[in-house]
């Protein structure tokens, strides 16, 4: 069997199991190893194809590899819509329940319930955002 096939062949395992593992390392070891296969068709010597497999692992693994990870580790993106509103401070307008109540939030008026069904929240509160669903803001008092 020729070399540079058994080296595709090794890329090709590393590629799978990174699949399994996301850890970016061994997807670095395949890339090294597709390198490798391609320097061995070209009939460099066994001992320079390891050569090039470290060289090419160890830059890979060293400089791409961080930021691969950091790329895929990026905080999330800005919240649009009513998802920037969860968190968000609220004015009490009318007196929050479980059941009913009105929240000012950035100037818009919403209605609320409390978060928590038991708590009863009085108008001039300041409440947190907790949840958006529909047109209603489900909220908790700040202590």
């Amino acid at each position: 069997m020729d070399l540079w096939l058994i080296w595709l062949i090794v890329a090709a395992l590393l590629a799978v199991a990174e699949i399994f593992t996301l850890t970016a390392a061994l997807g670095m070891l395949g890339v090294a190893a597709l390198v490798t296969a391609v320097c061995a068709a070209f009939g460099l010597p066994l001992a320079f194809q390891f050569l090039v497999f470290a060289v090419v692992a160890t830059v890979t693994l060293l400089f791409v590899r961080p930021l691969a990870v950091r790329y895929v580790l990026q905080p999330q993106g800005a919240r649009f819509g009513i998802d920037a509103l969860v968190g968000r401070a609220a004015y009490v307008v009318s007196e929050v329940s479980g059941l009913d109540g009105r929240v000012r939030i950035d100037g818009e008026e919403w209605t609320a319930r409390a978060y928590d069904e038991t708590l009863v929240i009085p108008p001039g509160k300041t409440v947190d955002v907790i949840e958006i669903s529909g047109t209603t803001a489900f909220v908790y008092p700040r202590d």
